[in-house]
């Protein structure tokens, strides 16, 4: 029996209402729009907002959102692969809080920590479940609480996250449509320059921690920034050389959304006008795993079946990969 091809066939999404503009933020830090704008790029960012709220609403949220939008039972769901940095609790997996608020019983789930690639490595993982044709229904969602996790004294790090989530539901077809190749790298050096100091079992959380504000995001921005520049740019030009694609041949490029000037570089190494690359960073931030299927959720009515799409990501470990696939649906 000939293997079948893994096409994502759905989309949904959430954010939160609340909405955080430069200016309300810069009442809170020291810092202002042009200076965010010029630097990162973003206008505003959502804010879960509520006690006792956690990414595992939010993904809840967007897989029913998802379930509505393509007619879909829980109870054909096979697995749930959930992409976060930010799940409710250590243990267990968020993906199985959120199977349970979803309803979600005749499947198994599990979470992956790969920071803003969160969703590529997610979704690469889900694609071999599904080619191996025991697997008919596969979502994945990238769920994200950054706001939980950000530092609202920290002018470097607190302007450039957001809270977010989107889910696609992955499904096998015979057709010549859905993932076609990935490319997935990790530097593991790179953890000293983007980490979360306290909180693990290296260092638990202890009163001197709490104290001296380590259980928030640390980043040393320019090694981080010079990396994700040209990281996301050579795996993005790889994966178009593997598949002899040049960039007519590209229809869509959707990059991680971490800073405009990332955004930009990439898409100017792949010689793509701005016209062919989802940004909306500027109404919803970094919301880390979530910004791609954010962006695919977003963009949906305009997709077209056989659309030539490359996903694009670096993140927090490094981490960092590309996947290029062939939209299988029209999205109007």
């Amino acid at each position: 029996m000939e293997r079948p091809n893994a096409v994502i066939t759905g989309i949904g999404s959430y954010v939160p209402d609340y909405i955080l503009t430069n200016d309300e933020l810069s009442t809170m830090v020291d810092t202002s729009d042009e200076w965010i704008m010029t630097r990162i790029g973003i206008k505003e960012r959502r804010i879960l907002k509520g006690e006792g709220q956690g990414s595992s609403d939010l993904g809840a949220k967007a897989i029913e959102d998802l379930l509505k939008k393509t007619n879909t039972s829980v109870d054909e769901i096979d697995l749930v692969i959930c992409a976060t940095v930010t799940p409710d609790m250590h243990f267990p997996a968020n993906a199985n809080i959120i199977s349970d608020k979803v309803g979600i019983r005749n499947a198994f789930s599990f979470d992956i920590n790969a920071g803003c690639s969160g969703f590529i490595f997610s979704l690469e993982t889900a694609r071999r479940y599904v080619e191996s044709g025991q697997f008919k229904k596969v979502i994945v969602v990238g769920a994200e609480k950054m706001s939980s996790i950000v530092d609202y004294q920290d002018r470097a790090t607190c302007p450039i996250f957001g809270d977010g989530a989107a889910a696609i539901l992955l499904e096998p077809t015979s057709e010549d449509y859905g993932i076609k190749d990935s490319i997935l790298r990790v530097d593991g050096s790179g953890r000293k320059y983007l980490h979360m100091k306290a909180g693990g079992s290296v260092k638990p959380a202890s009163e001197e921690t709490i104290k001296n504000r380590e259980h928030y995001i640390f980043q040393d921005g320019r090694p981080v920034f010079k990396a994700a520049v040209s990281d996301m740019a050579d795996v993005s030009v790889e994966i178009m050389k593997n598949n002899n694609l040049t960039s007519d041949d590209v229809d869509w490029l959707v990059p991680h959304q971490a800073n405009m000037r990332i955004i930009e570089a990439t898409a100017k190494r792949m010689e793509l006008p701005k016209e062919k690359v989802m940004i909306n960073i500027q109404n919803f931030g970094n919301t880390t795993a979530a910004t791609i299927p954010l962006c695919l959720s977003q963009w949906e009515d305009k997709l077209k079946k056989g659309d030539n799409i490359i996903l694009s990501a670096f993140g927090a470990g490094f981490t960092w990969g590309t996947i290029y696939m062939k939209w299988g649906y029209n999205g109007k």
